[in-house]
């Protein structure tokens, strides 16, 4: 059963999306995916009206900090962004080091990966997975190792031109990319997969900005945590992501009957 009718939202709200995976897909200036159909059922649900602009991830991150933007979707916790807005968690994400099967010898850290200078790190600009990937970052700057790319095929495209040796990202971002791109899609056959010690289990969701009205946050913070708790949000990823190409790093935040 849906919110009543006075839950609607104070005014139409502004979400600036990038595409990113399956989670979020743009094209000719339509938005699907993940996190936009959530967001329609809660529109459905609530009344509240969602605007969506289509911009690069690293503009997106900007116009929420500036307050420009009044939900950063889908966005791992990180606390600089827990400064700046209430983070409702939807599913359960990991990131790993992908590459491209090789013989190289296995990697088990991101201080491992820091210490094999041979190997240059392709990343997308905007993406945030925490202090330890942070300060990685910063090291292969330091070293002059480090590829940033506009975004995840860009990555991709490094990858296979051997411009880039690993990355770092979520494998459900990496593989719903590719998916998506007829030329890259033969790269889902020999992608490798590693966990790294400093990057385990963490929250990915949704960060509705402080800018919006008490009762504003109260709707959609209803509205999106009940979507979690039935198992809708988890079932509109299954309904997205191919079985075999999200699970090594995604699961969901609720156990599901």
């Amino acid at each position: 059963m849906g919110s009543p009718a006075w839950a609607d939202c104070t005014r139409a709200m502004r979400v600036p999306v990038a595409p990113i995976g399956l989670s979020v897909i743009s094209s000719g200036g339509e938005v699907a995916g993940v996190y936009p159909d959530v967001l329609n059922k809660v529109s459905a649900e609530t009344g509240c009206r969602f605007e969506f602009v289509v911009v690069p991830r690293a503009r997106l991150e900007a116009m929420f900090n500036s307050g420009g933007a009044d939900l950063l979707v889908p966005a791992t916790r990180t606390s600089a962004r827990d400064a700046r807005g209430d983070f409702i968690p939807m599913v359960r994400v990991r990131p790993m080091l992908i590459s491209l099967a090789s013989d190289r010898a296995p990697l088990e850290s991101l201080a491992d990966l820091a210490e094999r200078r041979e190997l240059r790190v392709a990343v997308v600009r905007g993406f945030d997975y925490g202090e330890s990937y942070q300060r990685l970052l910063q090291t292969l700057r330091d070293q002059k190792r480090l590829v940033l790319e506009a975004d995840t095929l860009s990555v991709a495209r490094a990858l296979e031109r051997s411009l880039a040796d690993v990355t770092v990202m979520a494998p459900s971002i990496f593989t719903g990319t590719l998916q998506q791109d007829s030329k890259a899609k033969g790269l889902l056959e020999r992608l490798r997969f590693e966990s790294m010690a400093e990057l385990g289990w963490s929250d990915s969701g949704v960060y509705l900005s402080r800018h919006l009205s008490p009762k504003d946050r109260e709707v959609l913070t209803d509205a999106l945590e009940r979507n979690v708790r039935s198992g809708a949000v988890w079932k509109t990823v299954q309904k997205h992501y191919p079985a075999g190409t999200y699970e090594e790093g995604m699961k969901p935040l609720v156990t599901l009957k």
